[in-house]
């Protein structure tokens, strides 16, 4: 489990579609009516709508609905559906499209800029947080994706449209210069440690040291790269 609990759209009780021959349709209903009122309780949106219909499976019910400013009552009995091994009641009618809960936000240059610094840093700090857990052991390491994974989620992204996918792109290139920055030898953070190392101790580090951290370094490298395809190929062949 993630954590989170989805947020609940207050979605209008208001037929989108009607099934023909379905129970609404016998009863006259028709789309663009707004059912307010159930068995005298009052219906504050779609999903309150489901719930009350869904516990009445043959039972006949009183429904009161709002047909352009004209209050109408229906008597409807819903459909018996079997449902998981679960008796629930259905109408035949689907919710009509209320638009978009995406809200568009804009930034301009500036701000724009100082809001790209910020998404960077949130994603380069995510990034360490998750490679941290990896290795105590907080998150498995079956997240680590290579280029098989990448190339997926690349061509999903893309039929998404090219937001999403440049957000991709630039979601990869935060993860891959954050991998390049880690004090591994044979990596740019590697080269930055022996600087610094340099500078310490006030001359080079011995070619052997530089052997080692280098072998090292590859071995590093080439455990994430098995753990990468393999997890890539696992997903592949397994889901």
């Amino acid at each position: 489990k993630l954590g989170f609990a989805p947020r609940k759209s207050l979605i209008p009780a208001l037929v989108g579609g009607v099934l023909p021959d379905g129970p609404a349709d016998r009863a006259g209903m028709i789309v663009g009516d707004k059912i307010v009122m159930i068995n005298g309780a009052p219906i504050s949106d779609w999903n309150d709508l489901v719930s009350q219909v869904s516990k009445k499976p043959g039972t006949q019910l009183h429904v009161e609905l709002d047909r352009r400013g004209e209050y109408i009552s229906r008597l409807i009995t819903p459909n018996v559906v079997n449902e998981n091994g679960v008796e629930i009641g259905r109408i035949g009618i689907s919710v009509a499209d209320s638009g978009s809960d995406l809200t568009r936000v804009a930034y301009g240059i500036i701000p724009g800029l100082f809001k790209a610094l910020s998404t960077t840093w949130e994603y380069s700090v995510f990034s360490l947080k998750t490679l941290y857990k990896m290795l105590v052991g907080e998150v498995s390491v079956r997240n680590i994706s290579g280029p098989i994974t990448i190339a997926d989620y690349a061509g999903q992204s893309a039929q998404m449209g090219l937001v999403a996918y440049l957000t991709f792109l630039a979601i990869v290139s935060i993860s891959l210069g954050v991998l390049n920055l880690l004090p591994i030898p044979v990596l740019d953070g590697g080269h930055l440690m022996y600087y610094i190392c340099e500078f310490v101790k006030g001359s080079p580090v011995s070619d052997r040291a530089m052997q080692i951290g280098q072998q090292f370094g590859i071995g590093i490298l080439g455990t994430l790269m098995v753990f990468a395809v393999y997890n890539d190929i696992n997903r592949l062949f397994h889901g």
